[in-house]
């Protein structure tokens, strides 16, 4: 993987990975919350032979820029800006987002500011549907991270072992232990104060995703313990031309649980994309 930069609208680092030739269809990775661009690379090391893969850290995680103002994760104007300010400074051509947990919400909020016509197609996988007040309970798992206010306090104790919790809780079966660690680490690299910032508003990402005209896929874990997997039949539902995917026997992160049966679904989607069959 090699390391970039990008700048978005009001001035923050975005930083992000790529991996394959620049020259083949691309598809950009978009993490979920607390998370960071690293978490993919089960489907980078499948996928770089045959794509260009794009990673990104979100403004706040990882290697990006950490704003201490609350607005800064708020706005949902800078998240779909951050998202064409990589799509720029990456040059890629008709793109493919993917989008892990939250990374629905940045999904959405590039749809809202930018629309979709420059884009291939958009995958959720284990994605939120809604923030805030909007968010309904049926959308809302046991070990959702709103649930767990340790994730959140300033105590470094409690907070590393919170986020231990929920990375656990992101997979039906255990990861192995060096995989499992990457992700707290990963996770650890989210300051508190993003932590909570990141649920600052009241958003229902539904309209964005009726709106969208690309193809769409959602991938869902049939026991994803953190967004339930009627939420992801219901985003599919949403959109236009969307269809659903759900993974027998897998949790939060599919990506990770079932890597060779994602690489595939991904790589069927994004082909038959491009090639303007949806």
């Amino acid at each position: 993987m090699t390391n970039h930069f990008a700048t978005s609208s009001d001035g923050t680092r975005i930083a992000y990975s790529t991996v394959g030739d620049p020259a083949l269809p691309a598809i950009m990775l978009i993490h979920g919350w607390a998370q960071a661009g690293i978490c993919w690379q089960p489907i980078t090391d499948r996928l770089a032979d045959r794509f260009h893969l794009v990673a990104i850290d979100l403004r706040g995680h990882g290697a990006s820029d950490k704003p201490d103002d609350p607005a800064a994760y708020a706005d949902t104007t800078l998240w779909g800006d951050d998202i064409a300010a990589v799509i720029t400074a990456a040059k890629l051509d008709r793109p493919t987002l993917v989008g892990w947990s939250y990374g629905a919400r940045v999904i959405a909020a590039h749809l809202v500011g930018h629309g979709s016509d420059h884009l291939a197609g958009v995958v959720l996988v284990g994605g939120i549907l809604a923030i805030g007040s909007a968010r309904e309970d049926w959308m809302v798992g046991k070990a959702s991270p709103g649930l767990d206010r340790d994730l959140y306090t300033d105590d470094l104790g409690r907070r590393l072992a919170a986020t231990a919790r929920f990375v656990d809780a992101c997979t039906h079966q255990p990861l192995p232990r060096l995989i499992y660690g990457a992700m707290v680490g990963a996770n650890m690299l989210c300051p508190a104060i993003v932590r909570r910032a990141l649920f600052g508003a009241d958003l229902d990402l539904r309209p964005a995703f009726s709106a969208m005209t690309c193809p769409g896929l959602v991938i869902h874990g049939a026991d994803d313990a953190v967004v339930t997997q009627a939420t992801g039949d219901a985003a599919a539902k949403t959109m236009q031309n969307g269809s659903f995917i759900p993974y027998p026997e897998t949790g939060h992160a599919p990506f990770m649980e079932k890597p060779d049966r994602f690489a595939a679904d991904l790589a069927q989607f994004v082909t038959t994309c491009r090639q303007g069959q949806p």
